[in-house]
């Protein structure tokens, strides 16, 4: 069998991406919860919301989903209802005069989770999802953590034959990949896939040394992504997204560094045209060290002098964004569908 959104592990099933797991949430939304889904990877007062939903009466439900055990999801749904409620979007699909429900999906619960919302006034369920074999047939299941109850879809396999092909690479494409490592390609390609399957609208433009992303290349063409190379042949990759780190409201050409090894992003800074940036490339060893500056910092523990200086190295606006590539497409994406 063959599942394109799975992976498999030692322990059995798992999805191969937080990603994926929305893609699949997002799509069977209402099969599996009742809900009728409305956005996914919204992005309200620079917060990016996983999927925003109604419920048969017109409540707004808020879904945070997470591939990992995350300590603090309480803490990103309590941001994401005050920036809704303030902002307060769809505002002729949703009811606003009914509480907002928050919702955090998770593979397992952290005890903080759960202290945390002891002391919290808003409206939280908690499920605990798990994929399950039985026979030959894989589901997702979900848990809720107040009333056990149970809910379950089938997550269907498919032939490889069966899969949607895209275009093929363009040549200067193809050239670059050639020098990729097995990781950076699998990371390269499935980055390019999520651009290109994410509207009907995208264009892959090949010109001048570079590959971009984008409606067209007239002068009023709106671009979210662009891959060339360095004079050492090696592949770049660049994003169109806010300045300050996402907390701006112009938009701003990116470069990207990405650890390979776990699919993780920051920006390593702005440049309006060419590769030239004022921060040092981010290389395998930074990569390493932002990885435990990571883990430090969700543990809220006590950065390194090194550790803070590198941290503030890639930092704008007192920001560093270190997330799932994934993610960061997302968010370029999303914004140049507003740009549109």
């Amino acid at each position: 069998m063959n599942f394109p959104n799975l992976r498999k592990t030692a322990q059995g099933w798992k999805f191969e991406s937080e990603e994926a797991l929305e893609d699949f949430a997002f799509t069977n939304l209402k099969q599996l919860l009742g809900l009728t889904p409305l956005k996914r990877q919204y992005i309200v007062n620079s917060q990016i919301c996983d999927i925003l939903a109604v419920d048969d009466n017109k409540r707004l439900v808020v879904l945070e989903l997470k591939n990992n055990e995350d300590r603090y999801i309480l803490q990103q749904l309590t941001r994401y209802y005050d920036a809704l409620l303030e902002e307060k979007p769809f505002k002729d699909l949703i009811d606003y005069t009914q509480p907002i429900e928050l919702m955090g999906i998770v593979p397992k619960i952290h005890r903080d989770n759960l202290t945390d919302r002891k002391y919290h006034h808003l409206n939280i369920r908690f499920f605990k999802f798990e994929i399950i074999t039985l026979e030959s047939n894989v589901y997702l299941q979900l848990k809720d953590l107040d009333t056990d109850k149970v809910f379950e879809i089938e997550i269907p396999s498919q032939d490889a034959e069966s899969t949607e092909s895209l275009p093929n690479p363009p040549k200067l494409l193809q050239k670059l990949l050639r020098s990729c490592e097995p990781e950076q390609l699998k990371i390269i390609t499935e980055i390019r896939d999520q651009i290109l399957t994410f509207d009907q609208r995208m264009q892959e433009i090949s010109s001048a040394g570079s590959i971009k992303y984008g409606n067209g290349k007239s002068k009023t063409s709106k671009f979210c992504a662009e891959f060339c190379s360095d004079s050492k042949g090696k592949l770049l990759i660049f994003l169109w997204i806010p300045f300050k780190a996402g907390k701006s409201k112009k938009i701003g050409r990116a470069r990207i560094g990405i650890n390979y090894e776990t699919g993780n992003a920051l920006i390593e800074g702005y440049v309006s045209k060419g590769i030239r940036i004022k921060n040092p490339p981010f290389n395998k060893e930074r990569a390493k060290k932002m990885e435990i500056i990571d883990k430090k910092i969700d543990n809220k523990e006590t950065l390194t002098y090194e550790e803070f200086k590198l941290f503030s190295t890639y930092s704008y606006d007192k920001t560093c964004i270190y997330s799932p590539i994934t993610n960061m497409v997302g968010v370029a994406l999303q914004y140049w569908l507003k740009r549109l």
